[in-house]
């Protein structure tokens, strides 16, 4: 017999957890009764009915434990195991977008998926949002597993890496998992794809030339201006600020963007379709063959109500649809630290009550939005108003 998990065992009674199926020996029925109320409408892994799914961003109650602990279903901390802070920032980030959780916490919506990185996230989703659970965190040491293998080690525990990085080649992982044959769609792409305009000037041996074609992206890197490099008068460095809306005008189309590779090239981005759900990242270290450098700008935005239409073109909308150009903050990606070294924590909200939260690995507290701001912010999503 295969024993997964044993839950308790006392001098009156012994039950072990197999296969979904509660086995008890010299019974101690309190105990059989408190555990078959708890997990009584849910089964282990956290299974989900559809009209669940529907009405969690309604729920404002607390959760209790297996082990007494309290905790927010959605706001639970999660193990850093060794070094894997980047990968947590990146998940609790995207347990933030409604329409991905929302898929991912139903494993019908994905039944046809052999790809463990997919089996294993909605399992991860599954039980940060579980309201039953046995202690009030989660090790999302399975996932990291499934992460190691599929992206054959570039991504492993005990080694730190950059949460951009990450969210780049998860995205791009998972939709190539889930994508059907109709177009090549996926949940990701419905959530995060939008489409940029690019012009590139040419200026070579041969002549000079332009190119315009058409881009998906799935995130906008965003590029800080230089930090000064002088001292104020008390001989300390001045940190600078940069307003969110100075750094968006990369995608006026007129703002001209110096290119090294593949080559030497002038480019010039506009926006053509904007996303659901807007990534959005500062490019904040700099790497050469010596050393990682780390701008400390401070970039100055909003938490709500981000209006792009007042600060770069954007497309006309298709006859009789209104043009959706407004976005709210739903998670703000931080680092802390030196270049190479530090930290990472992640500023999410809680719609239930729109509220912000602060989670640090197991650290979960409640904070204010302007302390949301106060920060060197390193990788945002914001979603659209509908």
């Amino acid at each position: 017999m295969h024993i997964l998990t044993v839950l308790k065992r006392t001098t009156m009674s012994t039950l072990i957890f197999e296969q979904r199926k509660f086995i008890v020996f010299q019974t101690d029925m309190k105990l059989l009764t408190r555990l078959w109320m708890t997990f009584g409408t849910y089964s282990i892994q956290g299974m989900f009915a559809r009209g669940q799914v529907g009405q969690i961003d309604q729920n404002r109650q607390w959760s209790r434990a297996l082990d007494g602990s309290d905790y927010l279903p959605g706001m639970v901390g999660l193990n850093n195991i060794k070094e894997t802070d980047f990968v947590n920032v990146t998940i609790q980030s995207l347990m933030r977008v409604t329409p991905l959780r929302n898929f991912f916490l139903i494993p019908e919506n994905y039944a046809h998926c052999k790809s463990q990185l997919v089996l294993r996230f909605g399992e991860l989703a599954r039980k940060i949002w579980h309201a039953r659970n046995f202690k009030g965190q989660v090790s999302p040491h399975e996932f990291l597993q499934a992460v190691m293998k599929a992206s054959k080690k570039r991504f492993r525990i005990g080694a730190q890496s950059d949460p951009v990085e990450f969210m780049s080649w998860l995205l791009n992982t998972l939709h190539g998992d889930l994508k059907s044959s109709i177009k090549g769609r996926s949940i990701i792409h419905q959530c995060f794809q939008g489409e940029l305009e690019v012009v590139k000037e040419i200026h070579g041996d041969s002549g000079n030339g332009m190119e315009t074609s058409r881009m998906p992206f799935l995130m906008l890197g965003l590029d800080l201006p230089p930090p000064p490099l002088f001292k104020d008068i008390m001989e300390k460095n001045i940190i600078p600020q940069v307003p969110l809306f100075n750094i968006l005008k990369k995608f006026d189309g007129e703002t001209v963007t110096e290119v090294v590779r593949p080559r030497i090239a002038r480019m010039r981005y506009r926006v053509t379709r904007l996303p659901k759900y807007l990534i959005l990242h500062m490019r904040r270290f700099t790497k050469n063959n010596f050393f990682v450098e780390k701008n400390p700008t401070l970039v100055n935005f909003p938490v709500k109500n981000l209006e792009l239409k007042d600060y770069i073109p954007l497309p006309a909308p298709v006859e009789n649809r209104r043009l959706r150009s407004k976005y709210d903050l739903i998670a703000n990606i931080v680092h802390d630290g030196k270049p190479g070294e530090g930290s990472y924590r992640v500023f999410v909200q809680r719609k239930s009550e729109e509220l912000w939260y602060e989670l640090q690995d197991l650290h979960v507290s409640e904070t204010l939005p302007q302390m949301v701001a106060l920060s060197e912010t390193y990788m945002q999503i914001y979603e659209q108003q509908q």
